[in-house]
């Protein structure tokens, strides 16, 4: 049975305070001056991190890989790749941070491997081994077309194409299938003996890091795993039997799925599920609307945080509320400025004041935030550039990370034509040193809502949420959080006109209103109502009383 709130609590109790920053380890800092960011890099930048108020790190795959999808195709689920460091040094950076309170995530990638591993090169061999039946494969190479799925003819003298989960280079792993078709024999149940060695041979992955010092997983492609399963039935359960082992071994450790559906993720045992475009339309809605897939997407459209202060605020907080009513009792809604798979950064049509709005709802939102590097400063999509390691599309946003103003934006001191991707070329691209040094900037603002963030229980990952106004193509939008007898009102106007609006006393009995952040007495009780008047591209946090 999942943990429910009458019994044990649905989540380790470190997560209620918890800011993750995700860290994608090739762009973040390189400390051997080969141009590529590695583990020792990120260790030499913790302090910077904890001064950041982020309590949590989630690092991309930093597994030995060939690289030809930057990681996501794995080799070696036992070894950092050589690039990275070493699984000493990784070892050491779990410590680091363990010593200042912070936490670290691996990217665990279950459903496929990379063509390079052992494991698929032994599964070609065309006679019967251990790992034969460790990927899917089809009953001849001539199966070129397996409707509902890509297949892949002629790599190997086994006599089968076998099923990718993504790239061709990345071939299923085999967890079986829901409703294996008779006429298929090659589609296996979930129980044959191939699916069950998998599965154990997964879990003995994370329990080797687990051991080393992670604190849990976030998981790739999360809902792929068992294939004909329409319903999830299976993949629920293979889920479910994880967490399981994950709260008898390992209580602290947190499971965070990339599925962007949280009420069927939690659901299926997961901790956390990220709100994302691709799942969960509310959030481009809120943030970058329309989401529209392919080469046509449109990288800025009309979001509720646009000046126009036409957006609707419906379409995100009514997707929103789907999720938060159905797993408030079971686990936490992840809510990220962005990821290294959304192919903008956030402040793509914004500027400073924009980003600081968005950034004080975020923060202020139940569940968990997820601050994507760069972010903090406002990185910008870098537009133009060749693909990457499988980015197309997506390698501007995972760009090196911009620490000064130096040419090499103190990233590396190798040659700046030897990074793995080139900088944003902007003179004026903006940059840590700089912001530090400026009391207004949008770092030290985000330093500030983080700290105002783990101070305030009402501002905790499961603390009480209410909308309290919330007008389709009208602001200002303005929620309650609560928290014993700490209540919080939080308000944003991302419009570039003054917005008002009367709140009723009955939904918060108080008299008195503390401002802890943004515009001073905006907020005013007057009779049996509440008066908020904010100015343009403004909003605040009151705490009640």
């Amino acid at each position: 049975m999942m943990p429910n709130s009458t019994s044990k609590p649905a989540y380790p109790a470190w997560l209620e305070d918890a800011i993750f920053y995700q860290i994608y380890p090739q762009s973040f800092y390189d400390s051997n001056a080969d141009g590529i960011g590695d583990l020792p890099g990120i260790l030499q930048k913790l302090d910077y991190l904890q001064n950041l108020g982020v309590t949590a790190l989630w690092i991309n795959p930093c597994f030995d890989s060939p690289f030809q999808d930057a990681g996501y195709d794995i080799r070696d689920y036992y070894k950092v790749a050589a690039r990275y460091g070493t699984n000493n040094d990784l070892s050491a950076l779990f410590s680091a941070a363990r010593q200042r309170g912070m936490r670290i995530l691996l990217d665990l990638v279950p459903g496929h491997t990379s063509i390079d591993h052992p494991w698929f090169k032994a599964s070609c061999q065309p006679q019967a081994n251990t790992y034969s039946d460790w990927y899917i494969w089809t009953g001849s190479a001539w199966d070129w077309d397996v409707p509902g799925f890509r297949a892949v003819s002629g790599l190997a003298d086994r006599d089968a194409s076998y099923l990718t989960n993504f790239f061709y280079f990345q071939p299923a792993l085999n967890y079986g299938f829901a409703a294996p078709d008779p006429a298929k024999p090659w589609q296996q149940p979930v129980d044959a003996p191939g699916p069950r060695q998998v599965r154990e041979e997964m879990r003995k992955v994370m329990r080797f890091w687990l051991e080393m010092g992670a604190s849990g997983f976030r998981v790739d492609m999360a809902h792929s795993l068992v294939k004909n399963d329409p319903d999830f039935r299976e993949m629920k359960r293979l889920w479910r039997e994880t967490r399981a082992w994950l709260d008898r071994d390992f209580p602290e450790a947190v499971l965070v799925s990339e599925w962007s559906n949280p009420t069927v993720a939690i659901g299926a045992g997961f901790h956390l599920d990220f709100l994302l475009p691709f799942g969960t339309p509310g959030w481009g809605a809120l943030l970058r609307k329309p989401y529209t897939p392919g080469p046509a997407r449109d990288p800025y459209g009309f979001s509720f945080f646009d000046r126009s202060g036409h957006g609707n605020i419906r379409e995100f907080i009514d997707n929103y509320l789907q999720h938060y009513t159905h797993t408030r009792d079971q686990g936490l809604i992840a809510f990220p400025t962005g990821n290294h798979d959304v192919n903008t950064r956030l402040s793509i049509g914004r500027d400073a004041d924009d980003l600081k709005l968005i950034y004080l709802m975020i923060l202020a939102m139940p569940g968990v935030p997820f601050i994507y590097y760069g972010d903090e400063i406002g990185m910008r999509t870098v537009q133009g550039l060749v693909s990457k390691e499988g980015a197309y599309d997506r390698t501007g946003i995972r760009t090196p990370m911009q620490w000064d103003a130096s040419a090499s934006a103190g990233f590396s001191t190798a040659r700046p034509d030897q990074f793995y991707l080139p900088l944003d070329p902007d003179p004026a691209r903006p940059n840590v040193a700089a912001q530090e040094a400026n009391p207004e900037s949008l770092l030290n603002h985000v330093r500030h809502l983080a700290a105002l963030r783990r101070q305030h229980p009402a501002l905790h990952a499961s603390a009480g949420f209410k909308p309290l106004y919330a007008e389709p193509g009208r602001c200002p939008f303005v929620f309650l959080r609560s928290s014993g007898v700490e209540q919080i009102i939080v308000a944003v106007n991302p419009s570039d006109r003054p917005a008002e609006v009367e709140l009723d006393d009955s939904f918060f009995p108080a008299t008195q209103g503390t401002t802890l952040y943004g515009s001073p007495d905006a907020l005013r009780h007057q009779g049996d109502k509440w008066q908020l008047s904010l100015p343009p591209i403004s909003g605040g946090l009151y705490r009640l009383s």
